[in-house]
């Protein structure tokens, strides 16, 4: 037994993870030893709350940390063994990192405070604490650790919410942190803006802010927040006084998520043309010195690392806009008016490349809501000229604002500021093609905002010798012969606008167009069951038997149809409608008329009016309208009641499936072509590309409410090609083409020789090399010969870097 009590004594001081060990085994033994521990650990956290105060030296200090933290990490582990005496723990862990009441003083700081994030993180998965307070006390500290730190920290907080909504949403969890993440944003809105202009005139405060963003981000990127409340948290720090933690908020919703990192782009091209100098170096020491298959492999992955990185930059560069983030804004006509008095108010401490930012996301949430913040087309008329940095985003901003109903008399001059700045000729051809592009989009959102004059003007560079200008030319003459070809003369119209301006009216600012009658190209999908039943019954056409196949395909149809559909939905099922609803009419009569005059005098017995003999008068003005609408009926042409006849009899036999509107487009796709090879003209021509491109471009909107740079400046004669275009040249010219050096003493040689004299050289033995004449001439060398071969040496440096 004395042995047995000296072991144990050993254990108290000097052997903690063999007792911890011994405790997991028999908790209720070892619980004398545990207090023993326990009661020296919290000595030594009351000691550090005396000494935190009161300075102490650096070496009693550190030696004390070493033993605190050894105890906290005992402590930590042995927890589930006695939960009644460490009931505190966390508490104590969280005044540890925080301070007390949650502050910033008296807190652990280095290893220590590392070591208290370990065991906290140990607890959560040991189910001892949940992760709301686990999260409480990580958040607050993801802006004050080093990067080191912040990194586990980070990963931390993304796992743990990650895996708590991989099941379902845990509701409860989202709305705390997205509280803590609103007050880390909320808490520095008061500051003063410094504006990114004038660099280190004052640090500025948003560290906690710029991480709030970066995970809502995260967030929202791995598709675990994708609601209005996480919106809610970047569009407040969207108005943020620090410039980097708006910036990120602005990439958020503009969709280009490596900028929302705080990276510039700059920076990612200069790393990527590192890299590449990287692997030349690596290239070059494999050709002057020995290679082996280390080397090699080492090559391979340094270049696939590049390719990688150039690939996804390269991907980066036209980033789409986060549509549904823009969707979910609440109240985006406050929003954007925020956003434009930001622009406005601040307009003299903003970099160029801010106020860009900050227009283009005004611009797409104007677009996407229908806004109208007038203010912003007086305030960006004084950026619309052709010596402007980055002109052409801010023409994007510009024609991206527009939707039909911004007021025509608001767009005029900045119609007009375009044609005088970009559409002379004073200025190059790609300017004119620029700004002739840029009023053709703004046009076409908004046609009355074009004057006569000025338009008749604009189309006659449809003459130019420039491919760009004549291509911008015809297409802004185009746009107005399907929309007010009325603006043009008569001899500018064309066949097709001519033919169509009688009797079709151009809709006035604020109407908007009818809803349409059918669907175009049913017949083909009609003519396409058809043949298939022909198909069918071996050649023989029977109708009799088609209502019965029809249906047995609308099974097939609706197949994954509410994958495909859109998300946002609320179709759960079918709806019932009531019998009441007087509007909804079902009738396969042939008597139309006399059932709409029931319906008529049923609707009056509502109302409380009654058919009398003071009333005859009316009625035979009714009468004589439908004898007059029954004529016009009559009068009109056989193949249009036709069609009308075939278009609700497919209707009554069938429901159109999702498949069936896939295939109704294929059809019209192929029915197109047909019209063009057949000498359909430029209106067969102009139909099948819009068909194509509603093929490529699934579920966006006709009037293409985003643009890119490219579509602004048009199609140009020489554009600068890319660095993978060269490298695809470069190729294409060496194939078949015997590599350019001599082959003497190389393996290619079909004779073999000996070697040469760099290869002799290289292996020279040292001593032999130290006595040489080339190493004795630079030892002899003078200063002034010095001088010139290390100038030389520096300017070829420098052509290397370029």
């Amino acid at each position: 037994m004395v042995k047995s009590r000296g072991s144990r004594g050993i254990l108290l001081t000097s052997n903690l993870p063999q007792l911890q060990n011994l405790i997991k085994r028999d908790p209720e033994g070892y619980k004398e030893e545990f207090l023993t521990q326990y009661n020296h650990y919290l000595s030594l956290l009351r000691l550090h709350q005396v000494s935190s105060v009161s300075a102490t030296s650096s070496s009693a200090s550190e030696k004390s940390n070493e033993l605190f933290g050894d105890l906290i990490t005992f402590i930590s582990q042995v927890a589930t063994c006695y939960p009644t005496e460490t009931k505190d723990l966390t508490a104590q862990f969280k005044e540890l990192l925080l301070g007390a009441g949650g502050g910033s003083g008296n807190t652990v700081k280095g290893d220590l405070r590392k070591t208290v994030i370990k065991n906290l993180v140990m607890l959560r998965n040991k189910e001892v604490i949940d992760s709301i307070e686990l999260l409480q006390i990580l958040l607050p500290l993801i802006s004050q650790v080093p990067s080191s730190l912040r990194a586990i920290i980070r990963h931390t907080i993304l796992t743990d919410i990650k895996t708590s909504n991989q099941k379902t949403k845990n509701h409860r969890l989202n709305r705390v942190v997205q509280s803590l993440l609103f007050g880390m944003v909320e808490s520095g809105m008061g500051g003063e803006v410094i504006g990114d202009k004038g660099k280190g005139k004052g640090k500025e405060k948003g560290g906690e802010a710029m991480w709030a963003v970066m995970m809502v981000r995260e967030m929202w990127k791995k598709s675990v927040w994708n609601d209005a409340k996480t919106v809610s948290i970047v569009a407040l720090a969207a108005f943020h006084p620090n410039v980097k933690v708006q910036s990120a908020a602005l990439h958020f919703f503009l969709g280009s998520e490596n900028d929302a990192d705080g990276e510039d782009s700059s920076d990612e091209e200069d790393g990527i043309r590192e890299a590449r100098r990287g692997v030349k170096k690596m290239e070059h020491r494999m050709e002057v010195g020995k290679s082996g298959k280390k080397k090699e492999k080492l090559l391979a992955q340094m270049k696939k690392e590049t390719n990688k990185r150039r690939k996804n930059h390269a991907a980066g560069i036209g980033h789409t806009p986060n549509f549904p983030a823009l969707e979910l804004l609440h109240d985006p006509q406050t929003f954007g008016e925020k956003l434009y008095d930001n622009l406005h108010k601040h307009d003299k401490i903003y970099s160029l490349d801010h106020k860009i930012l900050i227009m283009q996301l005004l611009s797409r949430v104007m677009g996407v809501h229908k806004l109208c913040v007038l203010g912003f087309y007086s305030y960006i008329i004084k950026y619309l000229t052709y010596h402007q940095l980055q002109v052409t985003l801010i023409l994007v901003s510009l024609a991206q604002s527009v939707h039909d109903l911004t007021p025509p008399d608001v767009l005029t001059p900045v119609i007009r500021k375009l044609a005088q700045e970009f559409v002379h000729p004073g200025v190059g051809a790609e300017v004119i093609a620029a700004g002739l592009n840029a009023i053709r989009e703004v046009c076409r959102r908004q046609p009355w905002c074009m004057e006569e004059d000025l338009l008749g003007d604009l189309i006659e560079y449809r003459k130019s010798k420039d491919k760009g200008v004549v291509t911008a030319a015809r297409g802004l003459l185009q746009l107005f012969r399907e929309v007010n070809p009325g603006m043009l003369h008569r001899r500018e119209r064309g066949k097709a606008a001519s033919m169509g301006l009688i009797g079709n009216q151009v809709l006035a600012y604020g109407h908007s167009q009818d809803a349409a009658d059918g669907i175009e190209g049913l017949e083909l999908l009609e003519e396409h069951f058809a043949a298939m039943r022909k198909e069918a019954n071996g050649g023989v056409s029977d109708g009799s038997d088609a209502e019965m196949e029809i249906d047995e395909d609308d099974e097939a149809g609706w197949e994954n149809w509410d994958v495909e559909s859109d998300t946002g939905s609320d179709s759960s099922g079918w709806q019932d409608v009531s019998d009441d609803d007087d509007d909804l009419e079902i009738s396969d009569s042939e008597d139309e008329d006399s059932k709409k005059k029931e319906k008529k005098e049923k609707k009056m017995k509502k109302k409380g009016k009654k058919v009398d003999d003071g009333e005859e008068e009316d009625s035979d003005d009714e009468d004589e309208e439908m004898d007059d609408a029954k004529s016009v009926v009559s009068a009109a042409p056989t193949d249009v009641s036709q069609a009308t006849k075939k278009l609700s009899l497919l209707a009554q036999q069938k429901i159109l499936t999702p498949a069936d509107f896939a295939l109704l487009n294929e059809l019209r796709l192929k029915a197109a072509k047909e019209l063009a090879e057949s000498g359909g003209g430029s209106a067969a021509k102009r139909k099948l590309a819009a068909l194509e491109a509603s093929k490529r471009h699934v579920g966006e909107d006709e009037a293409d409410r985003f643009l890119t740079e490219a579509e602004i400046l048009g199609p140009r004669k020489k554009a600068k090609a890319t660095w993978e275009e060269r490298m695809e040249s470069i190729q294409k010219g060496r194939e078949g083409r015997e590599k350019f050096g001599s082959l003497k003493g190389k393996k290619k040689k079909g004779t073999p020789s000996s070697s040469t004299n760099k290869e002799k050289a290289r292996n020279k033995p040292i001593m032999m090399a130290v006595h040489s004449n080339k190493v004795m001439q630079k030892k002899k060398a003078s200063l002034r010969d010095k001088q010139i071969k290390l100038r030389a040496s520096i300017e070829k440096q420098k052509k290397l870097k370029h």
